[in-house]
């Protein structure tokens, strides 16, 4: 592994130490209530079967018009996995829609804190503004048909967490974060 070249005054080493102890209890605790997910997911998944069991077994009204018609769902994103997401963020506090975003982990919560303003909107320039301190290159991601906000969060999302973890350190405007261990060892490539 590289060594860095930037050397860091005993309160930076102090404050990313308590940093990484953070981030360390939040993955913990994270992990713990993952666990506790998964359980309930598995419990909502048995329950919406019978629900639609029960639903296909009743037979349609033909005078009511909107039968057979449902508001299509463009979302690419799995409703088992925004139901996880909405969990454990709520777990973590975050309310609305915002909570369905995310599965809340380090980096999340970092990207969070950093690109989200007071209703819980991403602004995109700040989101930016931490791929290209960290050397993600998103020039080639120029779809601005609809939904690419969210395409762009993704895809940023997943190229940035390799950078971190190869990097070991996240450039969030003027500061560094430290990822935790767990991190690192899960999204660093593999050589």
């Amino acid at each position: 592994m590289a060594k860095r070249s930037r050397k860091l005054s005993p309160e930076q080493k102090a404050q990313a130490e308590a940093d990484r102890l953070a981030a360390q209890a939040e993955f913990n605790t994270n992990t713990a209530v993952s666990e506790a997910i998964e359980a309930e997911r598995i419990d909502v998944e048995e329950a919406a079967s019978d629900r639609v069991e029960s639903e296909l077994s009743v037979e349609a009204d033909p005078s009511d018009e909107d039968a057979g018609e449902e508001k299509a769902n463009n979302s690419v994103v799995a409703a088992k996995f925004k139901d996880k997401y909405l969990a454990n963020a709520r777990l973590n506090g975050i309310p609305g829609k915002a909570a369905k975003r995310s599965n809340w982990d380090w980096l999340s919560q970092q990207i969070a804190g950093y690109c989200l303003d007071d209703k819980h909107k991403i602004s995109i320039e700040r989101f930016l503004s931490v791929l290209d301190a960290n050397g993600v290159d998103h020039s080639k991601w120029t779809n601005r048909n609809k939904g690419w906000e969210g395409r762009l969060r993704m895809t940023g999302r997943v190229a940035l967490q390799k950078v971190v973890a190869n990097k070991e350190q996240l450039v969030l405007g003027e500061n560094v974060a430290i990822p935790p261990a767990e991190f690192v060892a899960r999204f660093k490539t593999k050589e």
